[in-house]
């Protein structure tokens, strides 16, 4: 729950955050593929027709996802 309410305060925080600078996909873009049924980074960026590239936002976007799941 505390990683939960960190990512949290990192969103209030710091808004429309880049989460994958490889495909240019936005925090709020993952948020709203979570809140349709998104469970993991790669089902999220799939829907925008992309696929993980070097997989370092995974740790974030995975925080995104669980955030939106547990808000939504």
């Amino acid at each position: 729950m505390t990683e939960l309410l960190r990512t949290l305060r990192i969103i209030a925080t710091f808004g429309d955050m880049i989460v994958c600078v490889c495909n240019a996909i936005r925090e709020s873009d993952v948020r709203q593929a979570a809140l349709e049924g998104a469970s993991c980074p790669s089902s999220a960026y799939g829907r925008f027709g992309r696929k993980p590239r070097c997989g370092q936002c995974f740790s974030f976007a995975r925080q995104v996802i669980a955030a939106a799941q547990a808000a939504g």
